[in-house]
């Protein structure tokens, strides 16, 4: 009887779509941000690397990515390096970024990348020595 009451309220919970839990970069495309532009990638062009799905605005950026992901991949695993230096983990937002030495950064917000770019290379190296700090 129990099982049959839980069948029939399952009934009645909507289906969820996919969940973007495991899409790298909200779904941004990591190849772009080469080019300066934070572009949305496509649901159909994508592949998976380090348990997460990479989405590309083009079959080209997915090609480049899969030849190197390393080179793409936001540093810090995708933390603020300004939230870093100030002892917190916070995930940076894939619209907030810079490119220093051909490296991507997530930034939080506007006012972190604004901070970033007073003293990037002060900013980067104690972000770094943080996130060793607070692995």
């Amino acid at each position: 009887m129990k099982h049959l009451i839980l069948s029939s309220l399952l009934t009645f919970v909507p289906v969820l779509p996919a969940t973007a839990q495991d899409w790298a970069l909200e779904g941004y495309d990591a190849v772009a941000y080469a080019n300066g532009r934070a572009m949305p990638g496509r649901s159909e062009i994508a592949t998976m690397w380090r348990g997460q799905l990479w989405h590309f605005a083009s079959e080209a950026n997915r090609d480049r990515f899969e030849a190197n992901p390393n080179a793409y991949a936001p540093a810090f695993g995708g933390l603020c390096p300004v939230s870093l230096l100030e002892g917190r983990k916070v995930a940076g937002d894939p619209r907030h970024f810079a490119i220093v030495g051909k490296q991507l950064y997530l930034l939080r917000s506007d006012s972190a990348e604004q901070r970033l770019w007073k003293a990037p290379r002060q900013v980067l190296k104690d972000a770094k020595q943080a996130f060793v700090t607070l692995r």
